[in-house]
């Protein structure tokens, strides 16, 4: 019986045209590809394709540590903001509706812990060089933040939660425009998969709530109150954006003590404006003074952990997984307020988490900058070219382990943000 060639060569061994493919690929790639990777003949059919990435296709390379952190520490989120929607309603139900005064609480808190620090820096990282060259960036992105969260409390009073659910997710399609034309993102099909899969389960979410009869709010005046929500998304999108250009080039530290800092200012201008009569008619007690330093201890940290997990993956990702929190509250909302139970929510909860993970999966590319001088004639330019995608992330990785097969698959890791 005759063997084919690629059965009977030596381990390791390659044939000239083999060669020639090998000896084609950039630097960088064929330093990361080993000898075993190299070696693999090339399929020549469609079904021998599908065939072999089957064989090599493992549930492990796709939950990886990195993508169950980063879900974990997105749930985490969602419980914060869920504590803070529980705290809100309750005092809601003592007759304290002051959403300023509670924004103000949270910025002189960052004010206090973050801003300190950057007064105590040297160099560029000192409060001062910021505020001379970035203040008014900063304040732009104060702006944002504040009257974002000013915008959405404000839409209650005119529009019903059913609409303010569906139209809250008017942020992640603006982050996405967003993060495309200012952070040069490039997003692929399965990240579109993954949204819309994320948008389905907001849907399941709110036809639960019509089925419990929880359309709550008022409709007094319900384009006034869905516009104050599309600002509202579109403020929190620019916000975002901000942040994660800022966490992931200056640092944590410097965006949190700027928007503390720009963020007490405006929103304690707004409350002495706008809330002034509401906090004279507090009836204060122990009961409320715990409430306010829940809510304040929950927006704290919701703020301080938020930059982490877009530093590990991006705006829209975080946005995507904050998407549960309203599902948080529901369930707690059955024990503490006694909201009728429905199905829906764990369909929901779980389509959204598959969507988070669908979009995690693949992650988003920032293309490699060209350098700026670069002769074509220079034998340098692409070791240039390869060491320019080494600087904008950590480089390609091989994400997997290839085993023999008749047909060629290397598969090569976007670089990190």
């Amino acid at each position: 019986m005759m063997l084919a060639e690629h059965e009977v060569r030596p381990k390791g061994s390659l044939n000239d045209s083999e060669k020639g493919d090998c000896h084609s690929r950039s630097p960088l790639l064929r330093k990361k590809m080993s000898v075993k990777e190299l070696a693999l003949p090339s399929a020549s059919s469609g079904r021998g394709t599908f065939i072999c990435r089957l064989n090599t296709f493992k549930l492990k390379e796709i939950f990886t540590w990195q993508l169950l952190k980063t879900l974990a520490m997105g749930q985490g989120l969602s419980l914060l903001i869920c504590g803070t929607a529980i705290t809100c309603q309750y005092l809601a139900e003592r007759k304290v509706e002051t959403p300023m005064l509670q924004s103000f609480m949270n910025y002189a808190l960052l004010l206090l812990t973050y801003t300190t620090t950057l007064s105590f820096r040297k160099g560029d990282g000192n409060i001062l060089h910021i505020l001379k060259t970035k203040w008014w960036k900063y304040l732009l992105v104060g702006i944002s933040d504040v009257e974002a969260n000013y915008a959405v409390v404000k839409a209650y009073q005119f529009t019903t939660l059913t609409s303010i659910q569906l139209l809250d997710c008017f942020v992640i399609p603006v982050l996405m425009v967003l993060s495309w034309i200012f952070l040069k993102t490039r997003f692929k099909l399965v990240h579109y998969v993954g949204v819309a899969v994320c948008l389905l389960g907001v849907g399941a979410m709110v036809g639960a709530d019509l089925i419990a009869g929880r359309d709550q709010g008022s409709s007094s005046d319900i384009l006034l109150g869905d516009g104050l929500v599309l600002i509202s998304a579109t403020l929190y999108a620019v916000s975002n954006v901000c942040q994660e250009y800022t966490v992931k080039n200056l640092g944590r530290v410097e965006f949190l003590g700027m928007i503390g800092l720009f963020g007490t200012i405006i929103s304690g201008i707004q409350l002495s404006i706008l809330e002034y009569s509401a906090l004279t008619q507090i009836s204060w007690n122990w009961e409320i003074i715990l409430l306010f330093g829940a809510y304040t201890v929950c927006m704290f940290l919701l703020y301080s952990c938020m930059p982490v997990v877009v530093r590990l993956t991006s705006a829209t990702a975080v946005n995507l997984s904050l998407l549960t929190a309203d599902l948080f509250s529901l369930f707690c909302g059955l024990f503490l307020f006694h909201y009728t139970f429905s199905g829906l929510y764990i369909v929901s909860f779980v389509v959204i988490t598959v969507g988070f993970i669908t979009f995690n999966t693949v992650p988003t590319v920032l293309p490699a900058a060209r350098p700026e001088h670069e002769d074509e004639g220079s034998p340098n330019s692409s070791a240039s070219r390869d060491a320019a995608v080494t600087q904008e992330g950590e480089g390609i990785e091989s994400s997997l382990e290839v085993e023999p097969c008749e047909h060629t698959w290397v598969t090569e890791k976007n670089t990190k943000l």
